[in-house]
């Protein structure tokens, strides 16, 4: 695996919220901050590669996206025994107990942040979500979404409610339906599929997603000369139309012996083993 991550304040905020971790399950390094692209071998624990949008204001939102990747990885690092599906619905678990009982301090109340992470494990992609950070796989010159965003607009969209044009100024459009650390328990919506030679995985908060169409995120992703000019294409594109938020982008490209080749018509077949549905989504709006 290849791969680049970059985080940028935007051009409004004074203080960047979100962050990002890739790290490698075998070793006790992890990287929260990149110049360069890293190459790294997915090994028997396999590769993390997560985003966390924090929120909270002051350094509440700082705190919350640092702990819940620091509380992820750890608990990936130490579980045993358990499958990777198992192992990354229950970290995420932990993390949001984490911030859940950081959150009790005075000065950090309300605190939260949301996580979406990719566990590459053997030839499958393993993907969890809580909130509205995205992820994505491109193969070949195909983007297709992997998360399915947990906020009040995606609800309404979903129900018919609303057109994707009125959802595009719709006044609670930035209203998520749950995060890490705003309640004692989360639903983590979890999905899987098998990756192919040259599939591209990018993860973002949605100070990207907020600024740029699908279409637009595919076309930088699959046109750039390289991971490290594709990130900073699309920060700096989401920036130039306003950068009212916090962007951050994680894009991760895999090969080797291990993986099959993508043939020209290869679909990426993406299985939900966990949503957060309906039910769910009522009982976090109260």
């Amino acid at each position: 695996m290849t791969v680049f991550g970059l985080s940028d304040v935007g051009r409004v905020r004074q203080q960047n919220e979100d962050a990002f971790v890739v790290a490698d399950l075998m070793q006790s390094s992890r990287i929260h901050e990149m110049s360069a692209p890293a190459s790294l071998e997915v090994g028997r624990r396999g590769i993390l590669l997560a985003v966390s949008d924090g929120m909270g204001g002051a350094e509440a939102g700082e705190v919350a996206s640092a702990l819940t990747l620091h509380a992820l990885r750890g608990g990936l690092r130490a579980v045993e025994g358990s499958s990777a599906e198992e192992a990354l619905v229950a970290c995420v678990e932990g993390a949001n107990r984490s911030v859940w009982n950081a959150a009790s301090a005075p000065e950090r109340k309300g605190m939260g942040a949301t996580i979406t992470a990719v566990l590459v494990f053997g030839h499958r992609a393993y993907v969890a979500e809580v909130g509205d950070s995205r992820a994505y796989v491109l193969r070949g010159n195909k983007l297709v979404q992997l998360t399915h965003d947990q906020s009040y607009v995606q609800l309404l969209l979903d129900k018919g409610a609303l057109t994707r044009e009125q959802a595009d100024k719709f006044e609670y459009r930035n209203v998520i339906l749950q995060a890490i650390g705003i309640q004692a328990d989360v639903v983590v919506a979890l999905s899987r599929f098998t990756l192919r030679q040259g599939d591209k995985l990018l993860l973002c908060s949605d100070g990207l997603t907020g600024k740029l169409d699908h279409a637009e995120i595919c076309s930088v992703v699959a046109t750039a000369v390289s991971l490290e000019a594709a990130c900073r294409g699309l920060v700096d594109l989401a920036n130039s139309r306003g950068g009212e938020d916090n962007v951050t982008v994680v894009l991760a490209e895999v090969g080797g012996e291990g993986l099959a080749a993508s043939t020209h018509d290869d679909r990426v077949s993406l299985e939900i083993v966990k949503a957060f549905d309906g039910a769910a989504a009522d009982r976090a709006l109260g």
